[in-house]
């Protein structure tokens, strides 16, 4: 049996984090299937009612893709409670290269993409450089609070 990967990501306004994720992951919109212009008319064919689509849903994508086609699909939901607390799983970004290379270079790397994050919408929560640790990494919040990784 084949089986694929799909990430969901819960949130309050998925065309927001949409946007955002493709720019971190350096993904794409996801197009609507074909012969649908809109992923809202693509519902609307399979006869998802009117009152369960919110506002706005399916009018821009809601979905991103890796263009290579590598990586999974990410999905945003809309949901309506807000984030509360801290996730129980996140996602490492590991643009630095791993141990081989020399941890300066690695540190420069994991800072050219905080800051370029920073720039697309992501908040600075801590980095972790630990004397001794040989590693470098920084903590950051997606614009609705999702915490993840840069490594």
């Amino acid at each position: 049996m084949e089986m694929t990967l799909q990430l969901v990501i819960d949130c309050a306004d998925p065309r927001r984090l949409a946007g955002f994720w493709a720019e971190a992951l350096r993904y794409v919109p996801e197009p609507p299937p074909a012969g649908h212009p809109t992923w809202r008319a693509y519902w609307a064919d399979l006869g998802v009612p009117e009152e369960e689509l919110p506002a706005g849903a399916g009018e821009a994508p809601e979905s991103i893709v890796d263009p290579a086609g590598r990586g999974p699909r990410v999905w945003f939901q809309q949901v309506p409670e807000p984030k509360v607390t801290k996730n129980r799983v996140h996602l490492d970004l590991k643009v630095g290269g791993g141990r081989g290379i020399p941890l300066t270079v690695r540190t420069q790397r994991v800072t050219a993409e905080v800051e370029r994050l920073t720039g697309a919408g992501a908040t600075v929560l801590r980095i972790m450089d630990e004397p001794g640790m040989e590693h470098y990494a920084v903590v950051l919040q997606d614009p609705e609070g999702n915490e993840f990784c840069v490594v």
